[in-house]
């Protein structure tokens, strides 16, 4: 019988398009450039950073926020509380930090029986990621939040007067939330406070946040000279040694600065 040659018909290459990501894609693209930036990330850089048009920008923003995953602070965006949590960011970002720094907090809440935090940027907020209270310790508005505004605190203040980028975060128009009568709601005025902390090297809010207390704090410095969190004391508002507890307070945060660097 004759050979029969068979012919295979050539390669067709398919021509299907490219499935476009999806809701849950594009949502993590978002994610990942909200956590890639030390700062408040803007709608439009968003945009940028994942080539989303704004309308499917702003809706999935819209969705992480309701689910803690984003959180809208001023005109931009940062990470939410789940998000932090969940990539422990919670945490002051340079390694080894919570081992360096828990001595110096224990030594510094010996020294003023007073309620002592340790504060890291987020967003236009001072996050409190370490907190020692006392039996008698005095009750403020971020008890339960662990965050409070960067502009009427001790902690907040010490953060953006040795942070340029972060203060250029704050609106330059309008005014800020007056929490209290004693709260700072003018930028002018503010900036006023910010060249004393940088002066002074110490940040004080009397009775800014909360009625009834004063605070003191101090910047602590990364290994980069950059600074990274704000070593703080909250006492009452009738204390009348803030001063002293402001040499205590700089002198903890410069050693733990100093730790940091080795």
């Amino acid at each position: 019988m004759p050979t029969q040659t068979v012919t295979q018909s050539p390669t067709v290459p398919d021509q299907r398009p490219a499935p476009q990501p999806g809701s849950l894609e594009r949502g993590i693209d978002i994610l990942i450039a909200l956590g890639a930036s030390d700062h408040p990330v803007t709608l439009a850089q968003v945009c940028r950073a994942t080539g989303l048009p704004k309308s499917t920008a702003h809706r999935l923003l819209g969705v992480l926020c309701s689910r803690g995953l984003a959180r809208r602070t001023g005109n931009a965006y940062v990470p939410g509380d789940l998000a932090s949590s969940m990539a422990g960011l919670a945490r002051p970002r340079v390694p080894g930090t919570r081992a360096a720094v828990l001595p110096y907090l224990l030594y510094l809440y010996e020294t003023t029986r007073q309620t002592v935090n340790l504060a890291v940027p987020s967003g236009l907020e001072a996050r409190y990621v370490e907190r020692l209270y006392g039996h008698n310790r005095v009750r403020s508005r971020s008890d339960g939040l662990d965050r409070a505004p960067l502009h009427c605190t001790a902690t907040g203040k010490a953060l953006l007067a040795f942070d340029p980028a972060l203060r250029r975060e704050v609106p330059a128009r309008g005014s800020f939330e007056r929490l209290t009568r004693r709260t700072i709601t003018g930028l002018a005025a503010l900036e006023r406070e910010l060249s004393q902390v940088r002066r002074h090297g110490v940040a004080y809010a009397r009775e800014e946040f909360t009625e009834g207390v004063s605070c003191v704090a101090a910047p602590v410095f990364g290994p980069d000279g950059r600074v990274r969190m704000a070593v703080g004391v909250a006492a009452p508002a009738h204390t009348a040694s803030l001063d002293r507890l402001g040499i205590s307070v700089r002198g903890a945060a410069q050693a733990i600065s100093a730790a940091l660097a080795t």
